[in-house]
């Protein structure tokens, strides 16, 4: 079984962050969001992936190499970047006829028992009842539990079961015909190949498709979300370690490395920072701060702080991006 993992994605919600890393790369709860994808499939037996990479694609290549030496990766460009049809279509010339593949959204967390979503009989959709579908795939069901139609965006929905961004597809071949199909014919949605468009030409062409509820679903498409998403992540830690730094108090949960620096202050709950990163006299709660940081003087909560950012002697909430310097001395 084969892994696709879309990460094309520019990330404009995430600006200022993305300016300068891809939102895959986004540190939540110690680790990037895709490291907590991979991670979950690499511990139900994956090892075989295919990366579908656009914006600053270079750096997630060398991201994953260099974390993830030990599987087997490929790395595909998109350009143009025309939907997530067409990206995961990208990847046809690695996938045989009796393949199987897991597709997994690469901005999106999923806290489930991933080899029960693997074990499942037929092609499995993940799917989550949600209160307003119209900004989601959203998925028809029989009376017998199978999916009998997809629609994209709908502006009138007929279900309140959205997708997930998580497939396990049985016929990959199949799928991937499909899509061709569809780009053959320029057959877009909201002028944009949808794979929700060629899984629903495997339905109507007789594949049998089911659905998988996925209640613990994190979107990190947006700095609420992914402050939100950080503070859940880090509650579900199995453990804190014991963190002893230069006159501070720790209030759990958080995720600091070793190779922080950390004096005079408070940190917690719900702070996430990177490594190499050196807080000094402030206060931090419900915060995200990357790698090789330095913040100073500083109260801040409900913020993210980027990587190789100075921050000194501020009391607010902050959306910084990384390689940022502020002085409020």
């Amino acid at each position: 079984m084969k892994v696709i993992i879309p990460v094309a994605g520019v990330g404009t919600r995430l600006r200022p962050h993305t300016n300068t890393q891809p939102k895959a790369l986004v540190p939540v709860a110690g680790k990037a969001i895709i490291s907590h994808i991979i991670e979950n499939l690499i511990s139900a037996g994956m090892n075989d992936f295919i990366f579908i990479v656009s914006y600053m694609g270079d750096k997630i290549e060398s991201y994953i190499r260099s974390h993830y030496p030990s599987i087997k990766n490929e790395f595909i460009l998109q350009t143009p970047r025309i939907g997530s049809g067409h990206a995961v279509w990208l990847a046809k010339n690695f996938i045989n006829e009796k393949d199987e593949v897991i597709i997994a959204l690469g901005d999106t967390i999923f806290d489930i028992d991933m080899k029960q979503f693997l074990g499942e009989k037929y092609s499995t959709l993940g799917v989550k009842k949600v209160d307003d579908p119209r900004n989601f795939g959203v998925a028809e069901l029989s009376e017998e539990g199978f999916i009998t139609k997809l629609s994209e965006k709908p502006q009138i929905p007929k279900s309140n079961l959205a997708l997930v961004g998580l497939y396990k597809i049985r016929e990959a071949k199949q799928l991937m015909n499909s899509l061709d199909e569809n780009i053959r014919n320029n057959k877009k949605t909201y002028d944009e190949f949808q794979l929700t468009d060629g899984i629903m030409n495997l339905i109507k062409d007789g594949v049998t498709v089911t659905t998988f509820t996925v209640e613990d679903w994190y979107d990190c498409g947006s700095k609420e979300n992914l402050l939100e998403t950080n503070n859940i992540m880090l509650r579900k830690m199995p453990e804190q370690k014991k963190y002893s730094f230069e006159h501070s108090v720790i209030i759990p949960p958080v995720s600091i490395p070793d190779n922080c620096i950390v004096k005079n202050s408070i940190i917690g709950p719900n702070v996430s920072i990177g490594e190499k990163t050196v807080i000094r006299d402030s206060i931090l709660r419900d915060v995200i701060i990357g790698s090789d940081s330095e913040i100073e003087n500083s109260i801040l909560h409900h913020s993210i702080i980027g990587s190789d950012a100075t921050l000194k002697g501020l009391s607010q909430s902050l959306n910084i991006g990384d390689n940022t310097e502020i002085d409020f001395g």
